[in-house]
């Protein structure tokens, strides 16, 4: 593993020293870890025994450790700021991704943070990790010493702006926050840019760009040679991967379930919308990744689903849905979208637990369970929908 390092300014100068102190610090971490979440707060019994600033420090990844937990293996051992974490690729995503770069040569981790994507490509090849800010450099090469093959990461400290990707296979990861507190939607407003984003398709020999699924990639994207893949993982949709040259698929779009692994590719211009149909004995709520993939007339061509409505994702089946990429509900009952008409219904077989669910109508769901009768019989799932252009309340089992 090597690391070059330009100068650091000041500031970045003073962090880096900071890390390393608190690296060789194993007593203070401990200390840390140990303490009552009040003696972490005011700090003071801390500092009588350990430097302030190294303290502060400590105190900080600490917190940061506790928040990785369940996005990161080993996340206590790691080198996390918070900032650095809320953009961080989880890490069954970033092993996903790595798959396609095994065996490559000049890989590069653009705009690297702390280097989640960085430890899981040096796991299939040798990666150059790059950023701007030397401290998160130093933060990658070391949380690849824990999840990664750490000889095979060097580390340099660069704007990924000023050099030229020819030939390189790249994976970057722009700033979804910008110059903002906040991170944006709008790929204009990433850093770097869009323009830059396009100037990568242009130049390099393939890669991966990663942004924000709920982004304004398909404006950009949507029409591009691209392969657009959309991840999700426990029902969240995490990522869109924009694959060019190289890397990318002979597919357009692709969505990626990967708590199960199946995966769902095509082009959705090459699907007509599917019919519309009355409520079968299964309702199926397509997986968020196929949502925003564009892809839902596809996976229903596939499976046989219907919809039931043109504005409505959900989609209805006779059979037993045997997909993960959908959520699939045994239908009891369909019902008027009002209060009373539902009230009635559970009169008779009150619910120990109502799930309620919508996704373009206007419900205050915690109102209606509210007034809900509650009793001893199973739960049940209330799912308000359109159907046929008209507001629906249908009462089923989650399968």
């Amino acid at each position: 593993m090597e690391s070059e390092l330009s100068e650091p300014e000041d500031s970045e100068r003073t962090t880096l020293e900071l890390l390393e102190r608190l690296r060789h610090h194993s007593d203070l971490l401990q200390a840390v870890e140990v303490s009552s979440p009040t003696d972490r707060v005011n700090q003071k019994k801390l500092r009588q025994k350990f430097p302030p600033e190294l303290v502060r420090e400590a105190v900080a990844l600490y917190e940061a450790r506790q928040r990785a937990k369940e996005r990161l293996p080993k996340a206590d051992q790691l080198w996390l700021t918070r900032t650095g974490l809320e953009q961080a690729t989880t890490w069954l995503v970033a092993k996903h991704k790595a798959k396609r770069f095994q065996g490559h040569k000049k890989v590069a981790d653009l705009c690297c943070g702390i280097g989640m994507d960085t430890a899981a490509l040096s796991k299939e090849t040798h990666v150059l990790a790059i950023d701007s800010n030397a401290s998160m450099v130093r933060r990658a090469v070391w949380n690849s010493e824990i999840l990664g093959t750490a000889s095979h990461v060097t580390g340099e400290v660069d704007d990924v702006t000023s050099r030229q990707w020819n030939d390189w296979l790249i994976h970057a990861d722009p700033d979804r926050r910008g110059d903002r507190d906040r991170p944006t939607r709008q790929l204009e407003n990433y850093l770097p840019d869009i323009q830059w984003m396009q100037n990568l398709l242009e130049k390099a020999q393939g890669g991966a760009i990663k942004v924000g699924p709920a982004s304004n990639w398909p404006q950009h994207f949507g029409n591009s040679p691209c392969e657009i893949e959309l991840t999700s993982l426990t029902g969240e949709c995490r990522e869109a991967t924009i694959w060019f040259g190289d890397l990318a698929g002979k597919t357009t779009r692709r969505a990626t379930n990967l708590t199960t692994g199946e995966t769902l590719s095509g082009d959705p211009n090459e699907f007509s919308q599917q019919k519309i149909t009355d409520m079968q004995a299964f309702l199926c709520e397509p997986d968020p990744a196929v949502v925003r993939s564009g892809l839902i007339d596809a996976m229903s061509s596939h499976h046989d689903f219907t919809r039931i409505d043109y504005e409505e994702e959900y989609l209805t089946t006779s059979q037993k849905p045997q997909s993960s990429l959908v959520t699939s509900f045994a239908v009891e009952a369909v019902l008027p979208a009002s209060l009373k008409h539902i009230r009635k219904y559970f009169l008779a077989r009150p619910r120990h637990h109502y799930e309620i669910k919508c996704r373009r109508l206007q419900i205050d769901i915690e109102s209606i369970r509210r007034r809900l009768p509650i009793g001893e019989h199973e739960p049940s799932t209330i799912i308000f929908c359109r159907i046929a252009g008209r507001s629906k309340a249908v009462v089923a089992q989650r399968i």
